[in-house]
């Protein structure tokens, strides 16, 4: 059994337009997000042993938020090929994880359908389809290798939003 943490990036700020999108900080709800992302993940024991994470500024301070509230130090892998990767280019990511639980944070659009795909049935959620900022999804699969994982094998265990956390 393998069980996998989708993580979109928590809401990055749009303060100056002049940053690259690349290197865009998470702005204070963001921030706060994550942090509640984090405790949720922990009081619900889905602790990552690996986190492939997109390598730009709002997935990478995303995990920084979440981190601080995991038991333990996952293995942190900074993966370029996350940044606005489609389904395709996530699963051939995956498809190389080592840890028996795995946390992958990037970015829509190709997280939301990247999710989709996973799963055999989705969660009785409205906002999955639309998997905001901080959308989380976990989701177990009855394999013994991540090499194995593949689209529609994926059996939906929780998913949540920032606001839900909060509410």
């Amino acid at each position: 059994m393998k069980r996998l943490i989708l993580t979109r990036h928590a809401k990055s700020s749009w303060d100056d337009p002049m940053t690259p999108d690349h290197d865009r900080p998470l702005n204070d709800r963001g921030k706060a997000a994550a942090a509640d992302l984090g405790q949720w993940l922990a009081s619900r024991d889905y602790i990552p042993g690996e986190v492939l994470c997109s390598d730009a500024l709002r997935t990478r301070k995303t995990f920084s938020g979440i981190a601080p509230a995991l038991p333990g130090t996952p293995v942190l892998e900074l993966k370029p090929a996350l940044y606005h990767a489609g389904p395709d280019v996530m699963m051939a990511v995956l498809r190389h994880a080592q840890a028996e639980v795995v946390m992958m944070i990037g970015h829509n659009p190709g997280i939301a359908e990247f999710a989709a795909r996973l799963v055999a049935h989705p969660p009785a959620n409205a906002e999955f389809q639309r998997y905001p900022t901080g959308a989380t999804l976990v989701a177990d699969f009855d394999i013994g290798d991540w090499s194995d994982v593949g689209f529609g094998s994926g059996v939906a265990v929780d998913f949540i939003v920032p606001r839900e956390i909060a509410a």
